[in-house]
């Protein structure tokens, strides 16, 4: 396999690892103030932990925006970015929001956030899937 076909596949395997990761999060943060008083009865209190919360929203922005760029250079479209910008400022909103007070508001925050980000993966996908070669081309 060359090395472009194999960056592209690396790039089309991040996004959909990196949509469902994102999915998974939203429902994670749709989710928690209903069951958190569950998880330590089943060995997950982790989950329920702010610094995982945080880590794991620093890792799929991270991802997020790394498989975007790599899928701008091939399809030279935007439209990934309309989703990922606000995605993570609804993410970094919902972090700094004051969960013991607010948890309503962090648990949408977040969730409406992981959705967009996910929206973005999809999205890049998408561009990236419907690319037609031509003079345009950047590679």
């Amino acid at each position: 396999m060359s090395t472009p076909a194999r960056s592209s596949l690396l790039a089309r395997l991040a996004d959909r690892f990196g949509a469902t990761a994102s999915f998974l999060c939203a429902v994670h943060c749709a989710v928690l103030p209903l069951v958190i008083a569950l998880l330590p009865s089943f060995g997950l209190g982790v989950l329920a932990d702010h610094r995982f919360e945080h880590a794991f929203i620093a890792f799929a922005s991270l991802l997020a925006l790394t498989t975007l760029l790599i899928g701008f250079r091939r399809h030279q479209r935007y439209r990934a970015f309309w989703f990922v910008a606000p995605g993570i400022a609804l993410l970094v909103a919902g972090v700094v929001v004051d969960f013991v007070h607010t948890p309503w508001l962090h648990a949408a925050l977040v969730a409406l956030g992981g959705t967009l980000v996910a929206l973005a993966h999809l999205t890049n996908l998408r561009l990236a899937h419907v690319h037609v070669h031509d003079a345009a081309c950047g590679h």
